[in-house]
């Protein structure tokens, strides 16, 4: 106080510089893209887009157009009446009994899926973590299953589940389905499994957590995209199988939609708005389960932590 007042001047307070409300430009820097260069981008994803989504658009048009507008002498992709009614008497259609087949697709799907699940996750946990005399040879077995195609088998197949008692049921596609797809599940879940690193399953079993603990609790998280993948390919591949079908189921009820859809195409004639049609149909489950599984592919991307 006593050097103020011999100074004679007040101590200068700190002032805020006058604020501009002006807006701030963004200015860009040299790495902008060019317009040019988005609108190339756009046009080739256009094109990509157009390539793939083509085929289903002929089959959609196709569909609700009549018998004699597809033989036509000069056919047209966009139909000229629109028939929705062919989504409606193809269900009730002598050739086959369609809800029956779509039932039988789904249930011989979705259990070789579950059953290969079931198999692979613990076989392939399990070789993953430990090591175990002949576990390169078994490994090296798995993979050579994957080179064999169910029509090879075929005739083998007939016989044995002749001699189980199980031939002309959904058991015998479900067990066909599930042993040639479980070679795949168990190597994409083995990759995913040896990619987590030891010390996860040590500090939990540290803490208390059991094997089985580990597995379900600690692994699961970390492996959502491997068991995506094993799921949407089993899926997909049990959902399309064909040769087997043909030869191991003969009543028309328990065959699958892809052996159904032979059904439509004679000798002398095809109905090609009902195979188009069955063939829509037999996408959209397809298409369901990519979508339901999607946020758990992202998900597993992101799950798990290490203690």
């Amino acid at each position: 106080m006593t050097a103020i007042a011999e100074s004679g001047t007040a101590p200068r307070l700190a002032t805020r510089p006058p604020s501009d409300n002006r807006r701030r430009v963004r200015k860009y820097t040299a790495d902008q893209v060019p317009i040019g260069s988005v609108l190339l981008r756009m046009f080739t994803g256009l094109v990509v887009v157009v390539v793939f989504l083509l085929p289903y658009l002929i089959m959609f048009f196709g569909s609700v157009k009549t018998k004699a507008e597809i033989r036509s002498v000069d056919p047209t992709y966009f139909p000229t009446e629109w028939h929705w009614e062919n989504y409606v008497t193809m269900w009730s259609t002598p050739e086959t009994p369609l809800a029956q087949n779509v039932i039988s697709t789904l249930v011989i799907s979705l259990c070789a899926t579950l059953l290969v699940l079931a198999v692979a996750l613990p076989a392939a946990y399990y070789t993953a973590r430990f090591r175990f005399r002949g576990r390169l040879v078994f490994l090296f077995l798995v993979i050579v299953t994957q080179m064999i195609q169910p029509a090879v088998l075929t005739s083998g197949l007939f016989r044995e589940f002749i001699a189980i008692g199980i031939i002309d049921t959904w058991a015998a596609m479900i067990l066909v389905n599930a042993a040639f797809n479980l070679s795949f599940a168990v190597w994409i879940m083995h990759s995913f499994f040896a990619a987590i690193p030891k010390e996860v399953d040590e500090a939990a079993q540290i803490d208390g957590a059991g094997t089985f603990a580990v597995l379900t609790k600690i692994n699961l998280p970390l492996v959502w995209p491997g068991i995506v993948t094993a799921v949407i390919f089993t899926f997909v591949a049990s959902w399309n199988e064909f040769a087997a079908s043909l030869v191991l189921l003969s009543t028309p009820g328990n065959q699958p939609l892809s052996v159904a859809l032979t059904k439509f195409v004679g000798q002398y004639e095809t109905s090609w708005h009902y195979v188009f049609g069955v063939s829509i149909v037999a996408i959209v489950p397809v298409i369901i389960l990519f979508m339901a599984i999607e946020k758990r592919l992202v998900g597993g991307l992101m799950a798990g932590s290490v203690k």
